[in-house]
This record gives structure tokens, C-alpha cells and sequence, in this order.
């Protein structure tokens, strides 16, 4: 979740980062009309401006409901389903989907990646599931079509690859039963191989093991706590509703001779342990440009460092961070909404911590809540179904031998900013 997440003020950031190309999605972004709360369509979750984020809260939303046993309403499935183009790609939000998708319209691998992660999530008990098969079969394939010739993805088509968006396109992959290393590009790379690109050695001084979102301008990697959380998970073959793994493993950092993204996940999650133990939580800078210098608490990153962490075996390293995430949260997931409340119940799915009793808040209830009324969950049915992604499970296994070579023994279990 990664997770990666967006609103103007990630465009402006990718704007700096990226240069002119990025600048101009800004741009193109910030001209476009933007709702009213009032205006919010019927069956999106929320009531806040949708126009960075409609389809990636909508999918978190039905992640984390299926994570609980919840099936969306079918209105709220229609939403999504309605939101995709007929390329099979998504935009981060499209006010009128009565009109067809034209060369203006932003595509988002993000969104797309997360709609179809969700969409494969709730097809089985969707009221019709061929419909919702065609368009994740749609998208997986416009997906592949934007591929970078490095193996990876960037936030828009055409874009430089980044840690976060290959991250979450591969747990997208892995969750609806596609092998990501199967996803080749026209010079034979694959999303693995743009994986490793960004990760940086046990012997770097500021960020051992961690990943980068990108290179700086002088082709630097500096660590990035957002990116190495979603390139754990990816690395692991693993999407953002990942479980903890049996049996747990403390995570230590390790440079191969011939380096694999399995063993490169293995010490993002001891970067994140080694960070989170600081203060029990992850920080945000300052904004450019602040008065207040201070460093922030990350609510939001740390969830997802909780998921990463729990996923590569660390769900003891993980549970300060879930303890300060119960006492600390409440005020940012009232503020944040549907997707804050997503990211939250995951974080608690995946260390054994019940979100219905999250501190003193019911997530469950919460998330609920902010959109049209889930249907009642079957109590019968095992919330780690296949329809969550656990088909993946079988031939990752197959490939553990990999890491256990390494002298790590364990079961490997996957963005609003």
C-alpha cells in the first residue's frame, strides 16, 4: 500500500522528482473540474473530493472488506467497474464515465493495478462475475501493454519505473493469480529485475537494505521507508492484504554475491524493523518550504511497514508499531476516511489483531460506514479465501528454496498520501 498514495501534493513531489512529464500530470490534474462533497456519486466510499483518489479508495476499501468477510454492495462494484476504460485502464478518478476514455484522459498503473487486485477480490460473490472477470483480465493485459523496458512500471504511462508503482502492479499480478515474473518486456526484463534496481546494500550507511522510490538526479538511492514497505511486500510476491508468515524469522540484513529480490525484501524488512524500533512509529519530513521543521508521525506508512514487516516474518518486530497505531490513529483515519481505515484493518488482519477492537475504535464498523452497506459476511467462510489473492500462495511456495538456502526459514505471505 504501499502504500503509494496521491492528491496534488504527490503530483507536485513526482513533479520534482520526475521533471516536466510529471509537472504536466500535475498540471493537467489540477485544471480538472473537481466535485463538491455533495456532488460525490452514489456507491463511491467517502465524501470527500474524489479527483486523486476515487478508484484507489474504492479498491482499499474492498480489500480490507473482503479481509474481514464483507462482500461491497453491488452498487459499489458497479462504481468501480464503471470508473474503467475500455483499454482496461483506470484513472484516478473520472467525473462523467458515460464518456468514453479518449488520448486525455490520465491512465493511472496505480489505480489500475489496486482496481484489479479488488475487482479479482470480490468477483465470486459479485452479482455478475463474469462482467468483473473481463475487466481484470482487462486490465492485466492494458497493464503488460505499458510495461517499461526495464521490467517495472512508473505512475503514468510512460513515465520512469519507481519502486512503489512496480510494487504494487506485482501484488496485483500475484493476487489474481499471474506470475509477475512471467511478465516480460520487450528487452526481456522482468518486474523483478526493476525491483532490484532500486535496492540499496546492507553496507549503505544511511538506509542498509532499504529501497528507493527512484534514483536522485545524480542516479543516488536513498532510502525511502514508503518504498521499501511496498517492495517488501512485492518482493515476497506478496500484495497488501498479506498475512503474517509461519514460523516467524527476525529479520537481518544480507548481500549475496548474486543478489535476489527475495533476499533484497528480506532486508527492506529489517530496514523497517531497525526504523520503526526508533520511536515505535515512521516520521515525515517537513514540506519544502515549512515554517514547522518539525518531523510528523506517518500513520499511514507505518500501517503499511506493519504489513510488510508481518508478511517476511517479522510480526514480533512489527507489534510495538501496531500497539502506537492503536493509541495514535484514531484522529488520522476520521480524517483520512475510507482508505485510512483500509489500511488500518490490514495492518491489524496481518499481525492477529482484531480491528473491530482496535484501540477504542471498531475499523470494521468505521469503514463501513463511509459507503453504501456491505453484505452481511458468510461467518462460515475463511477470510484468507482465494478470492483474496491466495491462489498465488501455491507456486511461490514451490520457489521458497531460495531463501531458505539463505538460512532464512519461514512462509512468505502484499497508498493514500
Amino acid at each position: 500500500m504501499n502504500t503509494v498514495r496521491r492528491g496534488a501534493a504527490a503530483l507536485a513531489a513526482a513533479a520534482v522528482v520526475l521533471g516536466s512529464g510529471a509537472a504536466g500530470a500535475a498540471s493537467a490534474a489540477s485544471s480538472a473540474p473537481s466535485p463538491s462533497a455533495a456532488s460525490v456519486p452514489p456507491g463511491l466510499y467517502g465524501t470527500k473530493d474524489p479527483q486523486y483518489d476515487g478508484v484507489w479508495r474504492q479498491s482499499l476499501s474492498f480489500l480490507a472488506q473482503r479481509a474481514t468477510g464483507y462482500q461491497p454492495a453491488d452498487q459499489a462494484v458497479d462504481w468501480l467497474l464503471g470508473q474503467q476504460c475500455e483499454d482496461g485502464s483506470f484513472g484516478s478518478y473520472r467525473a462523467d464515465a458515460t464518456k468514453p476514455c479518449d488520448a486525455k484522459t490520465m491512465r493511472d498503473t496505480n489505480a489500475t493495478a489496486l482496481a484489479v487486485q479488488a475487482l479479482g477480490a470480490v468477483r465470486r460473490q459479485a452479482a455478475e462475475p463474469e462482467k468483473v472477470d473481463r475487466a481484470v483480465k482487462a486490465g492485466t493485459g492494458w497493464l503488460r501493454t505499458v510495461q517499461n523496458k526495464d521490467g517495472g512500471w512508473g505512475y503514468g504511462v510512460g513515465g520512469p519505473s519507481d519502486a512503489n508503482s512496480t510494487s504494487v502492479v506485482i501484488g496485483a499480478l500475484a493476487a489474481t493469480s499471474v506470475k509477475p515474473g512471467s511478465y516480460t518486456s520487450a528487452e526481456g526484463r522482468t518486474p523483478y529485475d526493476a525491483l532490484l534496481t532500486f535496492a540499496l546494500p546492507c553496507t549503505d550507511k544511511e538506509g542498509p537494505g532499504a529501497f528507493a522510490y527512484q534514483p536522485d538526479k545524480a542516479g543516488k538511492l536513498l532510502a525511502n521507508a514508503d518504498a521499501t514497505a511496498a517492495a517488501t511486500l512485492a518482493g515476497l510476491g506478496k500484495s497488501v492484504v498479506a498475512t503474517k508468515a509461519s514460523p516467524e524469522q527476525p529479520p537481518v540484513c544480507t548481500d549475496l554475491a548474486k543478489p535476489t529480490v527475495e533476499r533484497a525484501a528480506l532486508n527492506g524488512s529489517s530496514y523497517l524493523a531497525k526504523t520503526l524500533a526508533k520511536t515505535g512509529h515512521l516520521t515525515l519530513p517537513p514540506m519544502p518550504g515549512a515554517t514547522d521543521t518539525a518531523e510528523k508521525p506517518d500513520v499511514g506508512n507505518t500501517a503499511d511497514a506493519v504489513v510488510a514487516l508481518a508478511a517476511s516474518g517479522a510480526a514480533k518486530e512489527a507489534k510495538p508499531a501496531v500497539e502506537w497505531l492503536e493509541k495514535n490513529s484514531a484522529a488520522w483515519a476520521k480524517e483520512g476516511g475510507p482508505a485510512a481505515y483500509a489500511q488500518l484493518i490490514l495492518a491489524a488482519r496481518a499481525t492477529d489483531t482484531d480491528p473491530r477492537e482496535f484501540g477504542s475504535a471498531d475499523l470494521v464498523e468505521q469503514l463501513n460506514a463511509t459507503g453504501p452497506a456491505p453484505k452481511t459476511p458468510d461467518t462460515s467462510a475463511s477470510s484468507t479465501s482465494d478470492d483474496e489473492g491466495s491462489g498465488f500462495d501455491v507456486w511461490w511456495i514451490i520457489g521458497i528454496g531460495t531463501v531458505v538456502g539463505v538460512g532464512i526459514g519461514f512462509l512468505v505471505s502484499g497508498r493514500k498520501k
